[in-house]
C-alpha cells in the first residue's frame, strides 16, 4: 500500500461532520474540513505538457462542499473578511486537505501537487515559511519533493520578501513557483530567485504579449532548471497561440486551463492525455 501512514490517519477520521470535528471523510472517502461555518473540500485541475498533453501535476483548489465538484471558491468568500491569523489557519487547512485528498488517490503516483500560498502569509508568517506544512507531510510520510508551493504575485517592493520566503521553502525541501504578469518580470525573477516554475497567464500569448519575450522566458527558465506554466488557457485559440510560441522555444512549457480540464475531485486516470491539446 502506498503511504500507509496516510491511510492509517484516514482510517481514524470520523465518517461525517460533527461539531467537534475539523476534518472528516465523506461517503466517497474524500476528506472535508471546516473553517468557522464553512465546510470545504478539494478539487484538482491538471497541469499538462503542452506538446503531448500528458499529466504532470495537479493544482489543488479549495471549494465549498456542494453536490457538484465545482463548488464556490472559499477564498473569494473569506479573503476580505478574515484576519491575518485566520488567513494563515485557512491556508494551512486547505494545504493539508489538498495533500490528503491528492496522495490518497492511486492516480497521484506520477504527478506533482501544486498548492497556492495566500498573499497574506508572506507577511503574516515571520520566519521559517513552510516549516509547519513540512511537519504535517513528514508526519504522514508524504513526499515533499512532489509538492510545489505557488507564491502569489508581488509588486517590485516585495521582491526581497519573495526571495526570503522562497529561500525558506527551498530550505524546508519544497519546490516553488512564482506568478508573473509579463515575460520581463519572469526573466528578472528567474535571474534573482531561480524558481522551479514560472506561472504566467496564457491569455496574454495571443493578446499583445511579446511572443519573442515569452520564448526567451521559456528558454531562460529551462536553462535554470525550471519550467514555464501557462495558466488560464480557457479557449482553443489560446492553445493555438501557445503552440506558436512554443514552436520557437528550446523547451516545452506546461499548460493549465478550462480549454483542457475542469477542476475535479477525482484525478484523471494514469496515462490519460488531454483530448484538445493539439494546435
Amino acid at each position: 500500500m502506498r503511504y500507509p501512514i496516510l491511510h492509517q490517519y484516514l482510517a481514524g477520521l470520523v465518517q461525517r461532520a460533527d461539531a467537534s470535528s475539523s476534518l472528516w471523510l465523506d461517503s466517497s472517502g474524500r476528506a472535508q474540513g471546516r473553517f468557522f461555518n464553512c465546510m470545504m473540500t478539494s478539487v484538482f485541475q491538471p497541469v499538462r505538457s503542452l506538446d503531448s498533453g500528458s499529466l504532470l501535476a495537479c493544482e489543488g483548489l479549495a471549494r465549498g462542499v456542494s453536490a457538484e465538484d465545482e463548488g464556490l471558491s472559499l477564498w473569494r468568500l473569506l479573503e476580505h473578511a478574515a484576519s491575518d491569523d485566520e488567513s494563515v489557519a485557512l491556508d494551512r487547512l486547505c494545504r493539508m486537505l489538498h495533500a490528503i485528498n491528492f496522495f490518497r488517490q492511486a492516480e497521484s503516483a506520477h504527478a506533482d501537487l501544486h498548492l497556492n500560498v495566500h498573499g497574506r502569509l508572506l507577511s503574516a508568517v515571520s520566519t521559517n515559511h513552510g516549516h509547519a506544512f513540512r511537519r504535517i507531510l513528514d508526519a504522514l510520510e508524504l513526499p515533499l519533493a512532489r509538492v510545489v508551493l505557488q507564491l502569489p504575485a508581488t509588486v517590485p517592493q516585495q521582491t526581497w520578501l519573495l526571495g526570503y520566503v522562497a529561500d525558506n521553502y527551498r530550505r524546508n525541501g519544497f519546490r516553488f513557483a512564482v506568478n508573473v504578469a509579463t515575460a520581463d518580470e519572469g526573466l528578472a525573477l528567474v535571474a534573482r530567485v531561480r524558481p522551479d516554475i514560472v506561472r504566467i497567464d496564457a491569455r496574454g500569448a495571443g493578446n499583445g504579449q511579446d511572443g519573442a519575450a515569452l520564448v526567451r522566458l521559456i528558454n531562460a527558465a529551462s536553462d535554470a532548471g525550471g519550467k514555464v506554466l501557462f495558466h488560464h488557457a480557457e479557449r482553443p485559440e489560446t492553445l493555438t497561440a501557445l503552440h506558436a510560441v512554443a514552436d520557437g522555444a528550446a523547451a516545452v512549457p506546461l499548460v493549465q486551463g478550462y480549454a483542457l480540464d475542469q477542476p475535479r475531485a477525482v484525478l484523471p486516470p494514469l496515462g490519460q492525455a488531454a483530448a484538445r491539446i493539439a494546435a
